[in-house]
């Protein structure tokens, strides 16, 4: 599968604008240098708004696969696929921590990598759970690349294009343009963290954070880190009521869904997937973290009409029994 892979003619990347998903993309620009690059969400690939990016020369990463790509790159468990699947793409799943790990496997010994070979333990740890809230909460320079790196697709595609041109993640940072962005997130990091407490309440020892039509968003560690040991895993609404996929610089609301990996370093006590997929069919992730759409319901039935805030809280109700039943 792998040589099947590396002999593709890939044109265009489609990867997710965080860590995981920009290192993917720059290690997989150093064996397919021309390819474009194209940041996506999982939301708006499953809601058909990509299709006219995706052929057989298109390789997808860290994103749900698509049926017309030549190349899906990914980790999460809800995409793992089906052992009867009939398809034509070169898939590549692994129960890895990252799909970068993926990427980074298929062409080490293709091509050098080794410059890559320390982040990659970084974005593993980050994107797996497997970061310490000590190392979360600290000043490693691969922490705070993840922090800025999904704030602007163009930052994201700069950065993306550094890691291609085998530039050290301490260069970047001091980059001018990134240096700026490093200082404005600092800045608004402390904001962030004080949002997050005014906004928390812990139900059944399950933190949920209220970020929808403010313009902030935040993981889950941030959230777990600040709760503490009051709390098993947490939830975030974020994203603008009442917009669809269509409208600039506005997300549909959305909820995110992790573990307290700090708590539970192996593993949670509840498979947080049975809560994204409850409305959403496209929801989906991991067990341990994982994110779907809030759905407009009407007799706990989903219908179709732009959500309202009342939604929010029936898909709140909904997740908040399932979770006291783990």
């Amino acid at each position: 599968m792998e040589e099947a892979a590396l002999a593709l003619n890939i044109r265009r990347i489609v990867t997710d604008s965080d860590l995981d998903g920009v290192v993917t993309g720059a290690i997989l620009r150093r064996w397919w240098p021309e390819a474009e690059v194209v940041f996506g969400h999982p939301g708006n690939l499953r809601a058909g708004m990509m299709d006219h990016l995706i052929d057989r020369h298109t390789a997808i990463c860290d994103l749900p696969r698509h049926e017309d790509c030549g190349l899906s790159i990914d980790h999460h468990q809800s995409n793992e696929p089906n052992a009867s699947e009939d398809s034509e793409t070169v898939i590549l799943w692994r129960s890895t921590p990252s799909a970068a790990r993926i990427a980074y496997d298929l062409l080490s010994e293709k091509i050098d990598l080794s410059d890559l070979t320390q982040m990659m333990i970084w974005v593993d740890k980050l994107d797996g759970g497997g970061v310490t809230k000590e190392e979360f909460m600290g000043n490693h320079p691969v922490v705070w690349l993840g922090r800025i790196i999904g704030s602007d697709a163009g930052i994201a595609l700069h950065i993306l294009e550094s890691l291609q041109a085998g530039s050290s993640v301490v260069s970047i940072l001091n980059d001018p343009i990134i240096e700026n962005i490093v200082k404005e997130r600092k800045a608004r990091q402390s904001i962030l963290g004080e949002s997050i407490i005014s906004n928390m309440k812990i139900v059944d020892r399950l933190a949920i954070v209220r970020f929808e039509d403010s313009g902030f968003r935040s993981n889950g560690y941030h959230i777990t880190a600040l709760a503490g040991e009051n709390c098993d895993a947490c939830l975030v609404i974020h994203g603008d009521v009442g917009v669809g996929f269509d409208e600039e610089d506005k997300y549909p609301v959305s909820a995110s869904f992790y573990t307290n990996s700090f708590l539970h370093k192996n593993g949670g006590i509840f498979d947080l997937t049975k809560l994204a997929t409850r409305f959403d069919s496209d929801g989906g992730g991991h067990a341990n973290a994982c994110g779907c759409r809030i759905k407009p319901l009407e007799n706990g039935v989903v219908v179709e009409r732009m959500v309202n805030s009342k939604d929010i809280e029936k898909n709140l109700e909904t997740w908040l029994s399932l979770w006291s039943n783990r």
